[in-house]
Formats: structure tokens, sequence, C-alpha cells
């Protein structure tokens, strides 16, 4: 069944895109979840968007520094500020050299640094500006070398899973962040890891790689004290793509959890005239990850 929804998801959005927002707004997306009542805009003005980015420090800044460094995201950063949009972001510990490649995926000795200074100096700074933070993982490398199997976590045993969270999660400590919040990288993990990751996080995240795993699911989801909240196109991608579907869910989804994600790396490469738009657009309607964690 998951790897029909998966097919039929792919389906969808070659072919239909608007078709598909429909149909996720009308029968399993736009949750009210469970009947509890958001604290953010009043439902008769519109949605309550939470915004998720992926990610800093850049899973490919080691490799290049110019493209996907701290002054690009700091960008970034400045137009969310400006419009006044807060957000989460997805914080890896650590940065792997040539992350695609599965060689040097040992959890012992990975080929990875630590954060440098000026990403540690952002991410404290970033804490007093209405941003929230996530884990990312340990490093992004991937354990499966094919496009369609990239995964850090997929194929890990329960007590592999347990190092790697316990192990991301102590170096973020040290530098005095403690995410309730994760974000799979490649948006892949396996179901029967599901329970380590309950049992650290207050809210799960996924995206379209999840369907093949998870299946396609209502969002946001309450599954025991923990909340799954995966995001599907075309709330998932770049701002010229997103921007549309939030113009049409102001008018159709008011007082719905709508998970928007954006790839800041992406809105590099596009320039920032989208992202500077779907910003305005959204401020409004944009509350913070805490609302969601504290329902």
């Amino acid at each position: 069944m998951r790897v029909g929804e998966q097919l039929a998801y792919k389906l969808g959005r070659r072919c239909c895109p608007g078709a598909l927002a429909r149909w996720q707004l009308n029968s399993r997306f736009g949750s009210r979840f469970d009947g509890h009542r958001a604290q953010g805009p009043d439902e008769r003005d519109g949605p309550r968007v939470l915004v998720r980015v992926d990610e800093f420090p850049h899973y490919r800044a080691w490799d290049e520094p110019e493209r996907f460094g701290t002054a690009r995201f700091e960008r970034f950063h400045g137009i969310m500020a400006d419009a006044g949009v807060p957000y989460l972001i997805a914080v890896l510990p650590r940065v792997s050299r040539a992350p695609l490649s599965p060689s040097g995926m040992s959890l012992a000795d990975p080929d990875s640094r630590p954060l440098e200074d000026e990403e540690i100096a952002v991410l404290k700074r970033l804490a007093g500006e209405r941003v929230s933070f996530a884990l990312h993982g340990r490093d992004h490398r991937t354990r499966d070398a094919s496009p369609r199997r990239h995964s850090e976590l997929c194929g890990l045993d329960r007590a592999q899973t347990e190092q790697l969270l316990d192990g991301a999660l102590a170096e973020l400590a040290g530098y005095g962040i403690e995410p309730r919040v994760f974000v799979p990288p490649y948006n892949r993990f396996d179901a029967g890891q599901w329970d380590p990751l309950a049992r650290r996080f207050e809210v799960v995240c996924g995206g379209p790689e999840s369907i093949g795993l998870m299946g396609f699911q209502r969002t946001p989801q309450r599954r025991g004290d923990t909340v799954y909240l995966p995001s599907y196109a075309p709330f998932y991608g770049q701002a010229a793509e997103v921007r549309p579907a939030i113009t049409r869910t102001i008018e159709h989804a008011r007082g719905m959890w709508v998970p928007v994600v954006l790839h800041w790396g992406w809105e590099a490469d596009a320039g920032w005239d989208e992202l500077e738009r779907l910003a305005e657009l959204v401020a409004p309607y944009a509350v913070t990850w805490e609302k969601l964690v504290r329902v």
C-alpha cells in the first residue's frame, strides 16, 4: 500500500498538482489536529502555517562553502526576519565531506567535522529571533548511494538508531540547543524506528520521500504522545511552487495547520525574489513551532 501511495503521489504531482493540492486539503490534509485549536491567528483569518527550513549548516557546506556557506544562509534568514516569518531550522551537529557517498559512514569515525565558530554564533543568535530548532540527523551522510534510497537512518537497528540520535543530541546540547522536533535527513526513516524517535521528540517530520516508508498520512496527526508532521507538494518545494498553493489555502483552509517546507539552498540558487514574495504572503499566518508543541 505504501509503495502504491508513493507512486500515486508522484503521478499526481507530475500530472495535476492543482488536483493533488485539493485532494490533500479536502481529504487527508489540513487536519484540525483532533479538535485542538492553535494559539495563533483566529480561525476566520486563514490557516496556521508552520514553516520548516532545511538545513543549517547546509549538508554540503564543507564541499561548497561559497554556495552553501553561512553568508548565503544569512541572506535567507534576513528575508524571513524582515517579513516577520517565524520558522523551524533543521540543525546538523556535524557537517560531512561528500555526504552523498556512503563511504566514511562509521558512527565511530565519520568523515565529518564539528560546527565552526561562525556557525555556532549564528545558531545562538537565531534562538532569540523567533527561530525554533530541530535535529536533522547527525551529519546527513547517506547510508545508500542510490538517490531513491538516500537516508542516514534506514537500515540501522534499534541500538544503532539510539546511538546516532543520542550522540547528535549530545553534540547540540553542547551548543545550548535542545530540540523537541526531528527532521529526518532525506525525509527517510524506517517505520520500525518510530519508537526511538517518539521517545526523544514531541514532533517527527516527514516529506514526499516518507510516503513509501510511512504511507501517505493526514498531517498533523498524533501518534501516542508524539505528533507526526509530514509535508507534501505543493507545500513542499521552491517558493515559486509554494506561493500559489498558499494563496489558495488562505481562502479554503481556515483554522487548519499547514506545514510548509523550504530549502534555503534552493532559494539561493533561484535568486531571492520568489522567497521575498512568499514571505510577505505567509507572514500574517505563520506561527511558531512552539504553538504546535504546546497543543
